[in-house]
Order: structure tokens, then C-alpha cells, then sequence
């Protein structure tokens, strides 16, 4: 099969240099992928979005100073990645159950429990490491034209829904679980740290979930910025400079600045309750201790190098820093069902409509135009980009 392979020797390049010119990346072809177990299957993907984290991988964009992330003692390599599919089941292992041939699905992980993304078991057994499909080197991902799964990760699609919903499903449950772990106050006031796709159903999520609480909105990009007010924002706010964000939202939101000696005010009182950062760097974080209340929270979704930061808000107003890793069961309106049970039902429903935030799709030979366009979104307009296979 045809697969876009991280980990290998890099495609030559016949013309200048660009972000993807050192990228150990390239589009091969690949054996077919097999059964892992007898209850696993094999999908061919439809759709496959490109997650933020894959696009940082692939553009080489965690900065220089990530070599010793723990994170790599999860993953093998060479990988076929890929996580936001929409698939159908081409053949079935002789014990799995719940799936047909020809079924319209989406890609999850799964674990007993239900707190998926802290499974103990990422590097047992006899599948290679992976915290989930895309990084393992056995369990290839959906950028590829066929792609394996085990029956518990895979999701029937409602008729009702089309693709372009449908590959939602995996950034949306990434949101709702740092929502619904970390809930805003009744008619309090939250900010959403950067407008990509996680930013962007954070907003959709708080708006159609939490309609009494006030959501600011930063956005990096005009596209970003435009979707965010169409989505609901009270405010929407450009980027940079941070020292207007944060005079803005303190004006906003009602607090109070003061000035140190030098650098970046501070609020106190603060004017934000809850900041869902899904950018992840330590920028952002310098912002968000400074915008928000005694006893805040500060839900760090976004993942990024690491970095020095100024953090003494943390300690004096003492904010809040959790941690929000991929999704698993999560409660919506008094009930536990999987994340990706409840957007499906969301979307079937009226109440979350995403398809403005598809912007761009490619075939898989147009990979490296797929990544370009993240890579320059200032001039593309991309906010969600995919692979379409159909």
C-alpha cells in the first residue's frame, strides 16, 4: 500500500528549501497491513485530519529544546501517523465483534476503565510502543491507504453524519475532556489560548455546554480569528503583543493590573476563572497566570517544547496547573459515555456544527502541499487541514 512514513530517509527535493526539506519524512509504499490479533480489523481510511501535534512533528516545530521529552519512550519508529480518521471496515479478524464490512467508522483509543490516555500498558505485549495508532510502528495510522484496528477503537458514524463532521470526532474529544475535567464556574469567565482546531472546538464545546459562561478567544491568524466570532466568542484577540491581551482582557473581565518592576503586569484580582491553553508554550502560560483569579485553573491541552517561564503567579495566587492528555468517558449533562458517543450525538443533534473549520483537503501524493499550508497559515488561510482518500 501507499503510506506517508515518518522516520525514513527524506524525499529529495528538486526545488528550494522549505520547512519540510530535513523532515525524515516520505511517501512509500508499504505491505499491506495485517491482522495484529484475531479480534482486530482492517479500515480503509476516508478521511484523515492532521492533528497539531503531527504537523509540529512532521515541520520539526518542537523547538531545540526537546531531546530529553519523556514522551519518546512511547512511540517507535519508522511510524505511519495519522489519528483523526474516518474509515470503512474492509475485513475483520475472526473474533471481532460490533463491526461490518462496509460500516462508516471513526478511530479512538480504548482501554477498560475509561481513562485511556493513562494506560499502563503503552509498551507491553507484542505490538511495538504506542500511546495510540500513528506512533507505534505496527499500528499503522491513517495517513495511508489501509489501516489496521482493533474492534473496541473504532466507532459506527451515524448516516446522518457526513465525513466532514465525522472527522471531528478525535479533536473534539480531546477538548471536551480538558473541559469536563477542568469545568468552568456557572456564568464565569474563560479564556481559549490559541484558535486551532482544539481552540476552536474548546469554544463550540463551552458555547453549546456552558451558554451562561463568557469565552475569550485568542487567535494567532485571521481564518482563526473569523471562525472564533462566527463560533461564539464575547472577545477575540490577536495574539501579540501579550501586553495588550492581557489590558484587554482585564478590561474585560474586570480585574486589576499591576505594573513590576519589569516585564509583563499582573492581575489581582484577576478577570478569567479558567484558561484552556491549547497552544502550550511558555508564552502563553506567562499570559494566562497573569489574567487569572485566586485559585484558578490553567489547563495546559496544548503540547509543545519546553521552556522557561516566568511562574510566580502560580504560587501566590495559587493557580491551578493540570495537565489535559487526548480523551477517554467522559459526563455530559449527567452522563458517562464515551467522548466520542457524545459528539456524535452532538452533531446528530444540531448542537455542534464543525465544517466551517475544514478548510483545506489533499490527496496523499499532495502531502507535502498539505503541510505547507500549516506551515504558512498566515497566507493559506488553513485551520483544519486533511488527507481525503475518498
Amino acid at each position: 500500500m501507499k503510506a506517508l512514513v515518518f522516520g525514513v530517509r527524506p524525499e529529495p527535493l528538486d526545488g528550494p528549501d522549505d520547512a519540510l526539506t530535513h523532515s525524515p519524512v516520505a511517501l512509500r509504499q508499504v505491505a499491506d497491513p495485517g491482522l495484529l490479533h484475531d479480534d482486530w480489523v482492517i479500515t480503509r481510511p476516508r478521511l484523515t485530519g492532521i492533528c497539531g501535534s503531527d504537523s509540529k512533528q512532521i515541520l520539526l516545530d518542537f523547538g531545540e529544546g526537546d531531546a530529553d521529552n519523556a514522551m519518546a519512550a512511547f512511540c517507535s519508529f519508522p511510524q505511519v501517523m495519522g489519528h483523526e480518521v474516518v474509515a470503512d471496515v474492509v475485513q475483520l479478524g475472526p473474533k471481532a465483534r460490533g463491526l461490518e464490512v462496509g460500516q462508516r467508522v471513526v478511530l479512538c483509543p480504548a482501554c477498560q476503565d475509561g481513562d485511556y490516555s493513562l494506560c499502563w500498558s503503552f509498551c507491553d505485549g507484542d505490538i511495538k510502543p504506542g500511546i495510540h495508532t500513528g506512533v507505534s510502528a505496527d499500528v499503522t495510522g491513517g495517513y495511508a491507504e489501509l489501516m489496521p484496528a482493533h474492534d473496541s477503537m473504532l466507532f459506527p458514524v451515524p448516516d446522518s453524519v457526513p465525513d466532514e463532521l465525522a472527522v471531528f470526532a478525535d479533536p473534539f474529544s480531546v477538548s471536551l475532556h480538558a473541559i469536563t475535567r477542568h469545568p468552568p464556574p456557572r456564568s464565569g469567565r474563560v479564556l481559549v489560548y490559541g484558535a486551532g482546531s482544539l481552540g476552536l472546538c474548546a469554544l463550540t464545546i463551552l458555547r453549546a455546554l456552558y451558554p451562561d459562561v463568557a469565552v475569550a478567544v485568542v487567535a494567532r491568524f485571521e481564518a482563526q480569528a473569523e471562525l472564533a466570532r462566527r463560533f461564539g466568542a464575547a472577545i477575540v484577540l490577536a495574539h501579540e503583543p501579550r501586553l495588550a491581551v492581557i489590558e484587554e482582557l482585564v478590561a474585560w473581565g474586570g480585574g486589576r493590573l499591576w505594573q513590576p518592576l519589569q516585564g509583563l503586569p499582573m492581575a489581582y484580582p484577576g478577570a478569567v476563572d479558567v484558561v484552556y491553553d491549547t497552544v502550550g508554550k511558555p508564552e502563553t502560560f506567562e499570559v494566562g497566570v497573569r489574567v487569572l483569579a485566586a485559585r484558578g485553573t490553567l489547563v495546559k491541552a496544548g503540547v509543545h517544547a519546553p521552556g522557561r517561564w516566568e511562574w510566580s503567579p502560580l504560587y501566590f495566587k495559587e493557580i491551578s496547573w493540570v495537565g489535559s492528555n487526548a480523551f477517554g468517558v467522559e459526563e455530559v449533562d449527567g452522563r458517562r459515555r464515551h467522548a466520542i458517543e457524545h459528539y456524535l450525538e452532538l452533531v446528530v443533534d444540531g448542537r455542534i456544527d464543525l465544517r466551517p473549520m475544514l478548510t483545506h483537503t489533499f490527496r496523499l501524493d499532495q502531502w507535502r502541499d498539505a503541510f505547507l499550508a500549516i506551515a504558512n497559515q498566515g497566507d493559506s488561510g488553513a485551520v483544519k487541514v486533511a488527507f481525503d482518500q475518498r
